[in-house]
């Protein structure tokens, strides 16, 4: 994708990326954004979806919760924008196929949300990764050792960080048979 056709409100902060013990908590508050951003929404057809390494059991993550939300039309923001920025939520990035939102600087960074579109790549995308992570507990041990590796590495540079694991996303999802 190229950045230009990325948007960004506010670029991202100098916040390091810091791997810890997994939690059994990230669950339950997990549990808790997905009930506040149902309520929120109201809408029956948004699927919303606990992702990332905080839905992965024992696996070491940084302690911020992903949340998916999909919807049925990403480019309708009215139907979900002033929903997600009544929890306290703001949208950061909008780029093609994707929008996340997160608490504003200098709050808390406890939660991103990630909104797409039902039935696109990056839905099934985030959902098989994390699936395929909690289905072999292997792939799990290579993912948290590169991600305590990038951390310890370039844990001062959150975009680096975060494309430090691409190659690795795409190789897991690439060995999957993609869904029908």
């Amino acid at each position: 994708m190229e950045r230009d056709a990325i948007e960004w409100f506010d670029r991202p902060g100098g916040e390091p990326a810091v791997i810890v013990a997994p939690s059994t908590q990230w669950a339950t508050e997990a549990t808790r954004w997905l009930n506040r951003i149902r309520a929120a929404i109201g809408d029956p057809n948004v699927r919303l979806e606990h992702i990332g390494s905080t839905a992965v059991p024992g696996l070491p993550a940084k302690p911020v919760l992903d949340v998916q939300v999909s919807v049925p039309n990403l480019a309708d923001e009215a139907r979900y924008r002033p929903a997600l920025e009544s929890l306290g939520l703001i949208l950061r990035v909008r780029e093609p196929g994707h929008r996340f939102f997160r608490p504003p600087a200098g709050e808390p960074r406890t939660v991103h949300v990630h909104v797409c579109e039902i039935g696109s790549v990056w839905e099934s995308d985030q959902l098989r990764f994390r699936d395929a992570l909690r289905a072999s507990p292997e792939t799990a041990r290579s993912y948290a050792d590169l991600k305590q590796h990038l951390a310890e590495a370039l844990g001062h540079d959150r975009e680096a960080y975060t494309r430090g694991k691409s190659d690795f996303i795409r190789s897991v999802l690439a060995a999957q048979i993609p869904p029908a």
